[in-house]
């Protein structure tokens, strides 16, 4: 096997496993809505998972642990996908807080640092800003 084999390998065991957190979060609140499924649907496209491995994910999704990212890009990049599946039904309950906090730790940030993004991500995704907090967002003065 050469060494790209083994990191396409590697990539799609990363990528597998953060489908499962895309789909654990989509299904803590019960069952997938139709704008869940879709973006649910549209994230396994992104990823590349193939049936089999959907199928299997929808069996027993907690067999996938989040896999850390050593970028700080890359674990923002995740955690920006995990918060679309989460307002897919644009509201975030406390069951869902408390995962993606727990997905955020493992993803590789601090327990200060992921709430912190957390914490503003959700006002982001809500729609709870301010102007200058707006401003900010864009780096606009």
């Amino acid at each position: 096997m050469s060494i790209v084999d083994l990191y396409e390998s590697s990539k799609h065991r990363n990528n597998v496993a953060h489908f499962s957190a895309i789909f654990n979060l989509a299904i803590i609140d019960g069952d997938l809505n139709e704008d869940e499924e879709k973006l649910v649907n549209r994230f396994a496209r992104k990823l590349d998972i193939t049936e089999d491995e959907y199928e299997e994910i929808v069996e027993n999704s907690k067999k996938y642990p989040v896999v850390p990212q050593t970028k700080t890009d890359d674990r923002l990049e995740r955690l920006l996908d995990l918060f679309k599946i989460i307002y897919s039904d644009h509201e975030i309950d406390e069951a869902e807080l408390k995962l993606i906090l727990r997905y955020a730790i493992q993803l590789g940030f601090s327990q200060e640092k992921a709430e912190e993004i957390i914490s503003k991500t959700t006002k982001i995704f809500s729609g709870k800003i301010d102007l200058d907090q707006y401003k900010s967002i864009l780096s606009i003065l």
